[in-house]
């Protein structure tokens, strides 16, 4: 479970809050809070005042994917396989389980023919699906996808679902600009003005 407690950053005001296992789709206007409770249950920041934590532990402490809105932003090597398997690569795992970890994962997201190219060649919806694809490598806890969906067509968009839910991280939580991936959610939870207005767990 997702505990969340007397949380305040910025416009963000939740005193209590469980989110259970399964994928979270977290919607509201732009400036409604959400890239904001994202970050705060990925570790990317932390809060002014409160806490969360996750299966009893605080976010930094614990394996976490993060994709952001921004696909540059997810980028840090120069070729492809390099960016996927550096999860991998700091964690200390070995040569062998690098290349097959690395292997399986794009071939879930259908990235194969990517592994050898420049990361400055790939299109915007390349770069979400290698930084999808690094997010998941490890195997995290927690998956978080922030709005990434707003640089992929549909069709990319479903495949990114298909492929979490062939192999779901305990908890997935996601922004998105498709109300029928939102549908088809385990949950779904509103933001407005920084305040939860309305959840469906489902």
């Amino acid at each position: 479970m997702i505990k969340i407690k007397s949380l305040s950053h910025g416009i963000l005001d939740i005193p209590s809050y469980e989110i259970p296992g399964g994928i979270t789709t977290v919607l509201g206007r732009n400036g409604a809070g959400k890239t904001t409770l994202l970050s705060l249950c990925a570790g990317v920041c932390l809060p002014d005042h409160g806490t969360v934590q996750i299966d009893s532990l605080p976010p930094r402490s614990l394996d976490i994917g993060w994709v952001s809105e921004f696909p540059d932003r997810n980028i840090l090597f120069d070729q492809v396989f390099n960016e996927i398997a550096a999860p991998l690569r700091f964690r200390h795992d070995s040569i062998d389980q690098i290349e097959e970890q690395t292997a399986e994962i794009s071939e879930r997201l259908l990235i194969t023919h990517l592994l050898d190219r420049k990361t400055r060649t790939l299109s915007g919806g390349e770069k979400v699906l290698v930084a999808l694809a690094s997010a998941l490598v490890i195997d995290p806890i927690l998956l978080v996808i922030d709005e990434a969906d707003s640089h992929l067509d549909s069709e990319t968009a479903w495949r990114v679902q298909e492929a979490i839910r062939s192999h779901p991280p305990d908890y997935t939580l996601q922004s998105s600009q498709y109300r029928d991936i939102a549908a088809e959610s385990d949950h779904v939870l509103f933001l407005e003005n920084g305040k939860i207005s309305q959840d469906d767990l489902r």
